[in-house]
């Protein structure tokens, strides 16, 4: 399980594996539970850089959005 820390959203850690380049298992921790719940689903078993391509960039406050710290936890979890 990959953890990560977000910076300006209102969960305070999303939690995924990545399996055969797909997402899976994804939780936010904290945060707009059904929103978060939603997006949890709908990205399970799509491919990393497919949920990357969709999400990057969608924002909410601070200038960022809970899609798109995934978007960067996802990054960084590529990066290695």
């Amino acid at each position: 399980m990959i953890s990560y820390q977000p910076q300006g959203i209102c969960p305070s850690e999303i939690r995924f594996d990545i399996e055969d380049g797909c997402v899976k298992n994804l939780q936010f921790i904290n945060g707009c539970l059904g929103n978060l719940q939603a997006m949890s689903k709908l990205v399970e078993g799509m491919p990393v850089e497919e949920v990357i391509k969709k999400l990057r960039g969608i924002i909410c406050q601070n200038g960022t959005s809970c899609a798109d710290q995934l978007v960067i936890a996802l990054e960084e979890a590529l990066r290695g």
